[in-house]
């Protein structure tokens, strides 16, 4: 099947080099860039700008801090010999507008107020397919965006709810929109998050055109004493994601889908030929001979990394998504899904040779066919020096214990949840995906309540690796199990097995248990055992997730006031939150639930 799509895609993109249009119109004139003449390591890499997301009063002590930030129509330069391209960027202003945009450095405990702001024009620069039940707005009225902190732990009013998106100028706003004026409490672990663009049937878009940036919360009195590298120079955020490009530098989509009578424009998942890194096509960066934190970001919409380094460089992971890890875990090479985040230590002192390249040999899309072996492309390279040097960084033997142990007994729910691929009839093309064989818009069937945790079962029947994100819980994997006879399972799960058997979307009267005996067990990486708000559920297997529907960790007003287990906000207020699949071509075509937390 995933050989099929491939061929598709290939023959898409090949009428598309051959077809007219241009953005929302479709790719008239395209002459596609050859990727293979772009040189590699000829731009290094910026770092992105930096906004303080809290405020320093007299005495210095920390209060909220006040920012705007905007979304823009702009210019970037991704390559020393690509014309400069057009993109959508986050910034303070349209002159200080990035792509990524700035990264937003926020502590623990202080809130950060962000007034996102519109000042896109009336049409994308990229296909918008209108048949996916998303913002459909008529030519002119604006292009709807939201936006959401991912890992962040904040009111649902304040999460980028995909149906809360709102033009230039509030021309037309979602079903949902309440203000563009957020709260983020950041009463959180330190860690790494992310924000983008959420607009439902327009994520991929939006964020493919520029509209994601880094979010740090820091804790300096728990993070200092570790003795991490830190600094600008030596803690640094590194985002990934690929792209393609016309010739004549502006971004390219195929505006033709692979069932273009039932969609246009939507395709299962996008990839790019150009593998870009903070905003520059294969950048190089100078480092010294010591230790570097990166907290390495993939903003890809459906590629994933396998990434490793040349010279048998070894990477220390110290967090993964928003939290550290109790340890560190060493890694020769690790995989990195759309939307996770890794965060991890280099020490370049054992650097062999004056060059070290970071590499992906991750097959596209993943996990391909059976014994499928990708190339191996680069990603950048780290130029190093000559000199060795002192370095005063460590990485400590434990770095933050103090979290909650999983324990599967403290549950009070189980769940099944199941992943669900439609074709068109005859064929292996996609339609649409869903959780659970529900559209988006169906009633709310995931209702955990405050200061619980639940097993979810996500079952997964489709054909490919979906990262399963989940909006302000944070889990723990507990294990992955292979399913046996799929077919029979899948059948009896869509309500199609013979005679009847089973029942449609009932894990249990389908014999899932049954499925999983003497299936193979698949080890969870040391590195992903820790909380998480991203998982990669493999193709065929059923992920057991411990989901945490209460604080990490409380503050002590919080545990003062009697109400431990509770967030510190109500969670019940608002249009509530999401759980979905992070290739962002299915979220936009409905993988993607709606949760409401109860009390």
């Amino acid at each position: 099947m995933v050989e099929r799509r491939f061929l598709g895609a290939c023959l898409l993109l090949l009428a598309a080099v051959l077809a007219d249009g241009d953005g929302e119109e479709g790719n008239r004139g395209v002459r596609l860039l050859d990727a293979g003449r772009l040189e590699k390591f000829v731009d290094e890499l910026p770092d992105m700008p930096v906004l303080r997301g809290y405020g320093v009063a007299e005495g210095g002590n920390l209060v909220a801090g006040e920012l705007a930030v905007g979304m823009y129509d702009t210019m970037w330069k991704f390559h020393r010999d690509l014309p400069a391209t057009r993109v959508f960027a986050y910034g303070a202003s349209k002159e200080t507008a990035t792509v990524p945009g700035p990264t937003i450095v926020a502590m623990k405990g202080v809130p950060t107020r962000v007034t996102w702001t519109n000042h896109l024009p009336p049409r994308h620069i990229l296909p918008w397919d209108r048949s996916l039940a998303t913002a459909r707005l008529g030519n002119g009225t604006g292009i709807p965006t939201v936006a959401h902190l991912h890992g962040g732990v904040q009111q649902s009013t304040s999460d980028g709810h995909s149906m809360a998106w709102f033009t230039s100028g509030f021309a037309a706003t979602g079903p949902h929109f309440d203000s563009p004026a957020y709260e983020y409490p950041n009463q959180q672990p330190p860690g790494n998050l992310w924000y983008h663009d959420h607009a439902m049937g327009l994520t991929r878009v939006n964020i493919l055109a520029g509209l994601l940036g880094a979010y740090r919360v820091a804790d300096p009195a728990a993070e200092a004493p570790l003795g991490l590298p830190s600094g600008a120079e030596f803690d640094r955020n590194l985002v990934l994601f690929d792209r393609d490009f016309r010739s004549d530098g502006a971004l390219f989509m195929n505006a033709t889908g692979n069932n273009p009578d039932v969609h246009p424009q939507w395709q299962p998942e996008y990839f790019g030929a150009v593998v870009v890194a903070n905003g520059k096509a294969w950048p190089f960066l100078r480092v010294r001979r010591r230790r570097y934190r990166f907290r390495i970001l993939n903003a890809s919409n459906a590629r994933f990394f396998r990434l490793s380094l040349s010279g048998g460089l070894r990477f220390v992971h110290v967090g993964s998504d928003s939290v550290y890890l109790a340890r560190p875990v060493p890694t020769e090479g690790f995989l990195l899904a759309p939307s996770e985040i890794a965060d991890v230590v280099i020490d370049f002192a054992g650097a062999k040779h004056d060059a070290v390249t970071l590499r992906s040999d991750a097959p596209a899309p993943y996990p391909g066919d059976p014994g499928e072996k990708a190339d191996t492309v680069a990603v950048m390279k780290f130029v190093v020096a000559s000199k060795p040097e002192h370095d005063p960084s460590t990485v400590p033997a434990t770095l933050m214990p103090r979290y909650p142990k999983p324990d599967a007994r403290e549950a009070m729910v189980t769940r099944h949840i199941a992943m669900y691929e439609y074709t068109k009839n005859g064929t292996d093309e996609p339609t649409h995906l869903y959780l659970n064989g529900a559209a988006y818009t169906d009633p709310v069937t995931e209702t955990p309540r405050e200061g619980t945790s639940e097993l979810w079962e996500v079952i997964n029947l489709t054909d490919d690796n979906h990262p399963l994100h989940v909006h302000l819980a944070v889990f723990t994997v507990l294990k992955q199990r292979s399913l046996r006879r799929v077919d029979e399972f899948r059948d009896c799960m869509r309500g199609s097995a013979s005679g009847g058997a089973g029942g449609r979307n009932d894990a249990l009267a389908c014999g899932m248990q049954r499925h999983l005996a003497g299936g193979r067990r698949h080890v969870v990486p040391r590195q992903e055992r820790g909380w998480k708000n991203v998982f990669k559920v493999r193709p065929s297997t059923v992920a057991t997730l411990l989901v945490r529907f209460k604080p990490l960790e409380e503050s002590s007003a919080t545990a003062s006031s009697g109400k431990s287990g509770r967030f510190p906000f109500d969670v019940t207020a608002g249009p509530g939150y999401v759980y979905h699949c992070h290739i962002l071509d299915h979220e936009d075509n409905e993988m993607m639930r709606p949760m409401k937390i109860v009390h």
